[in-house]
């Protein structure tokens, strides 16, 4: 798999693979996206064509370990046969976890057994429960939380929660305090100094702050919920869908999906840093179309952005320009 085309520094980075629906459309692909967090990367939903989604716009799958599915509806994971099989010929040397609601472990043993024999051990299949919010992976730099979908099948939403980094040693003041390179440790983690006379030194004096940890939500498919809103409250970046237009909110409650004024709603309500829209009916298969839904979010909640294929948002930049437009 050829590198990143971008240098991505130690932040979280969302690369949109595809903001389509049911039926593709050129610049409008099936459903999948790419979290990069520190050197991990996570893909969000896996629609048909996403290998080749990956292929385009350069995001390698080397440190790929979990792809989270948010429901089995094909636009949302029909892309996994050709990706797992892809991963598996080119020589997977690491596990691979998916995780999706019911249904995901038999369709991921269907996968094995049709096209990744040899590598049965190696891609691991995990039932997420679609009725209640779990913490479903967690580790050093990250908490990963499903979360209920209201949708014609058993659907969830990913919660990525960032954890706090530690501190950053400033050299000029350790040095000029002559604390040990064996205490950086303790320091990083927030405790003060004590010299070898006695004397406390503060820990603010010692090192800086890091920058706040970073979080995302992914809501694909599901009708307005006010059990999302407790769900993805505050988080940097929500992923809505946002299917149809606003006057089309009685086809919305027919197929379990939401409109743009639905998605703005819930970014409003759950005080969200920037809001993304996507999954978008093949009726809106213009750039002027797609105008009109994110207009309407705008109307609700200004800082709303359409996703295109291809997309990348850095999280830092949009933190930034939202400190900008609050002074």
């Amino acid at each position: 798999m050829a590198a990143d085309k971008k240098n991505f520094g130690d932040g979280m980075y969302l690369t949109v693979l595809g903001c389509g629906s049911a039926i593709p459309k050129p610049g409008h692909q099936h459903s999948s996206q790419v979290l990069r967090l520190r050197d991990k990367v996570f893909m969000i939903d896996c629609g048909e064509g996403t290998q080749m989604q990956l292929l385009r716009y350069g995001v390698s799958w080397a440190n790929l370990h979990r792809i989270f599915i948010t429901h089995l509806h094909g636009d949302h994971c029909l892309g996994l046969p050709g990706l797992l099989s892809t991963m598996t010929m080119s020589g997977l040397d690491h596990p691979v976890h998916i995780y999706g609601p019911e249904g995901i472990e038999e369709y991921v043993r269907f996968i094995i057994d049709l096209f990744c024999r040899e590598d049965a051990d190696r891609l691991i299949p995990h039932t997420v429960d679609h009725k209640s919010t779990t913490t479903i992976y967690d580790d050093h730099s990250v908490t990963v939380t499903a979360f209920p979908l209201r949708h014609r099948v058993a659907c969830v939403g990913y919660r990525f929660d960032e954890k706090p980094k530690l501190r950053h040693i400033n050299r000029e003041m350790t040095d000029f305090y002559g604390v040990p390179i064996s205490q950086f440790g303790l320091l990083k983690q927030g405790q003060d100094y004590t010299s070898p006379d006695g004397n406390i030194i503060a820990n603010a004096r010692l090192t800086h702050t890091p920058r706040a940890p970073f979080s995302f939500a992914y809501c694909s498919d599901t009708a307005f919920s006010k059990e999302v809103v407790n769900a993805v409250r505050g988080v940097d970046l929500l992923y809505h869908e946002a299917t149809f237009e606003a006057d089309m909110g009685k086809r919305a409650k027919e197929t379990r999906h939401s409109t743009s004024l639905d998605a703005a709603t819930v970014a409003k309500d759950a005080q969200v840093g920037h809001l993304l829209i996507g999954h978008f009916s093949a009726r809106y298969s213009t750039r002027g179309m797609v105008e009109k839904l994110l207009q309407e979010s705008q109307t609700l909640f200004d800082n709303t952005i359409a996703a295109e294929d291809g997309m990348t948002l850095d999280f830092q930049e949009l933190r930034q320009k939202r400190n900008r437009e609050t002074l």
